[in-house]
Order: structure tokens, then sequence, then C-alpha cells
């Protein structure tokens, strides 16, 4: 059954169109139904409507933050800036526009907080981890299912974990395995090699991606086991 999927889709539509008709997540493939459809789409909508509301809300709080405003202050602002940039990537339709006023914000602050680490050799280290940090985490979530993965609401259950990761595409699953140490990579890849099993059995065809993708889980776990004896 054809469904009226949109075009730029949130966080909960997304997970229903990977579902849909999907043998990895359930056999026979199950369907979405109409109504769950129509459903996450405008909870979704919702979330984007209330986005947009707190975003004004951030930036006039940006604007109102006084010049000597205390160290509490302008690290609550600049979390909240940063999560509100990765809500963005939850929500249906394109925000680049206001992903790009919140860095800014973002890069603001942190010139603040440099000015007052001074020559701080500790202080410094610190500003530099985080910066890092933060430029890997935003770039991870540029993939539509790590932000996904990491929203704290999360449609994608344990259970759904390992056929959503075969079902993703080849930047999006490399992406998503970062999320991951050895032991989760190891039980995700078991759980991947079940299921592709169980659809053999049954005669399943055109798996040829699946395997694809478990192969990549597989490659990015074994980097994690440790290196054998030298002689």
């Amino acid at each position: 059954m054809e469904l009226p999927f949109t075009h730029k889709p949130g966080r909960r539509e997304r997970h229903l169109r990977r579902k849909h008709e999907n043998p990895l997540f359930a056999w026979p493939p199950q369907e979405v139904p109409p109504e769950d459809l129509l459903a996450a789409q405008k909870a979704d909508h919702d979330d984007m409507l209330a986005f947009r509301e707190q975003f004004q809300t951030l930036i006039q709080r940006a604007v109102d933050l006084p010049a000597d405003a205390g160290s509490d202050a302008v690290l609550g602002l600049k979390e909240a800036l940063e999560a509100h940039y990765e809500q963005s990537y939850a929500l249906p339709e394109d925000h680049r526009e206001e992903r790009a006023a919140l860095k800014r914000l973002i890069a603001l602050i942190m010139k603040t907080l440099w000015r007052h680490a001074g020559s701080d050799p500790i202080a410094q280290q610190e500003l530099s981890d985080e910066e890092s940090a933060r430029a890997i985490h935003f770039r991870l979530l540029e993939q539509p299912l790590v932000a996904d993965l990491l929203h704290l609401d999360s449609d994608i259950g344990p259970e759904e974990l390992a056929p959503t990761l075969l079902s993703a595409s080849e930047v999006e699953i490399e992406a998503a395995c970062e999320l991951f140490d050895g032991r989760e990579l190891a039980e995700l890849l078991e759980q991947g090699e079940t299921r592709l099993d169980q659809l053999d059995e049954l005669g399943i065809d055109d798996l040829s991606q699946a395997r694809n993708r478990l192969a990549l889980i597989r490659l990015r776990a074994q980097q994690f086991a440790p290196a054998g004896p030298r002689h």
C-alpha cells in the first residue's frame, strides 16, 4: 500500500518509513496503518511549531544576556543552544538557517569562555576538548538515523535497533556505529546475523543490502577487538 510519506519527514515519520513493509522488522512484512502515519506527522509538526517558538525565546535570551553575566547564566544558555541545535535534526522540513544562527551564538559564547580562561592551561585544554567533541557530535547529527537514535524520546527501541541499522544507508550506518562501543557492536552484530539467518530459512530473497550493512557493523566491531599476540 502506498502511503503519503513526506519529502522531509520528522523523526517519528522517518521510523515508520523504515518499518513499512520491511521484512527486517517483521515477517510477514507489516504495513504501517495510515492513521499511525498521520498521527506521527502531526506530532512531528507540533514539535516543529514548539521548536520555532522556543527558538525565538532563546534568541531573545541571548540578546538580553548582560555583558557581566555570571558563568552559570552563560553556561546555561550555551547548553540550551546546543540542545536546541540537536533537536532541530529530529524535525520535519529544513532548519539550516536556525542551525546556522544557533552555531553563531554558541561560537560567541565560546569566545567569552576562552577570554575567561586566560592563560590557564587546564581551562584551555578543557575548552579545546569541548570544541572537538561538539564538532564530532554536530557532524554525526547530520545523519538522520543518528538524530533519531540520540533523541531523548527515541522511537527506536532496543529490539528494533538491529533491523534499523540493517535498513540504513551506508553513510548513516557508518555514523551510527560511532555511537556504540565494542560490546554493543558485538551484540548488534549477533542480532543482525540471527535475523538474516531467520529470513534465509524463510526463503526471503534480496537481502544483499542488509548483508552489506552487517559487514559494515562487523568491520567496525573488529576495530574494538583486542590485537592478537605478536610473534
